[in-house]
């Protein structure tokens, strides 16, 4: 082998060995943004994942929430219809009364409402025609305990039930309906306590 052949030779040996050196550090590289682009593909996956596992959780929570929320509701409107039920079975039964345990509910309507004043006590046309003999009486008596006077008015007004209590122009309505309207709230709470 000649000088300019070795020459030749070792010029390519070196030329070699550097592009042996250029390919195994663009591997290396190559090797390193790969490893790289895996663990950041690993650790975003990972993180959708547990996004994923979370919205899950929290849907589920939601539907959860929300089912329950309807049971709740549910159970709030049967009760609701459950206690309006009763209340007008109540007044019902309250109108429709047998005439003397009707007129004693009246007569303790009137110990409530009286007042220490001069009125008028006004009842339907029905009622008026079926007073009790001594009801004017039993009238005057819880008056005067309350410090007031009531006459009978001989007009019948036109209601259902009960009475009106008109003292100086102001009407106190009476009738039973006005008196379970009035009381609604408490008498509801009356029966939610009692049935449930």
């Amino acid at each position: 082998m000649t000088g300019l052949e070795k020459m030749k030779n070792q010029i390519l040996d070196e030329a070699k060995a550097e592009a042996d050196g250029i390919l195994q550090n663009a591997r290396d590289k190559s090797d390193e943004i790969i490893k790289k682009a895996e663990a950041d593909a690993k650790k975003h996956s990972e993180t959708i994942a547990e996004k994923a596992k979370t919205e899950t959780k929290n849907y589920h929570e939601r539907m959860a929430s929300s089912i329950d929320l309807q049971k709740r509701t549910r159970l709030l409107s049967t009760k609701q219809e459950i206690i309006s039920d009763v209340l007008a079975k109540a007044y019902e039964r309250a109108k429709n009364l047998p005439t003397k345990e009707y007129f004693d509910l009246l007569l303790k309507l009137l110990s409530k409402y009286a007042l220490q004043r001069k009125g008028e006590i006004c009842f339907s046309a029905a009622d008026l025609a079926r007073l009790p003999e001594g009801y004017a009486a039993e009238i005057t008596r819880i008056a005067s305990e309350k410090g007031g006077e009531l006459t009978i008015s001989s007009q019948g007004k036109a209601i259902d039930n009960g009475f009106i209590l008109i003292y100086g122009g102001i009407e106190e309505n009476c009738t039973l309906k006005a008196v379970f309207d009035a009381k609604a709230d408490e008498l509801s709470d009356i029966v939610y306590k009692t049935l449930f």
